[in-house]
């Protein structure tokens, strides 16, 4: 799973005009997955599965 920063970098994910995560390859927001035992949260695609980890 990469993390969020480096899929920014290499064109994975997008942000739009409102600062949202966008996946690159559908065009969909991202959805917030958390898990209580993990540090940061998972950001995942609806429609493509695509998940990627993002540490604050």
């Amino acid at each position: 799973m990469k993390s969020v920063r480096k899929a920014l970098r290499d064109g994975s994910l997008e942000k739009d005009t409102y600062e949202r995560l966008t996946c690159a390859e559908c065009g969909k927001n991202l959805k917030t997955k958390n898990d209580p035992d993990e540090i940061g949260t998972v950001r995942a695609c609806p429609d493509c599965g695509g998940e990627w980890k993002e540490i604050r």
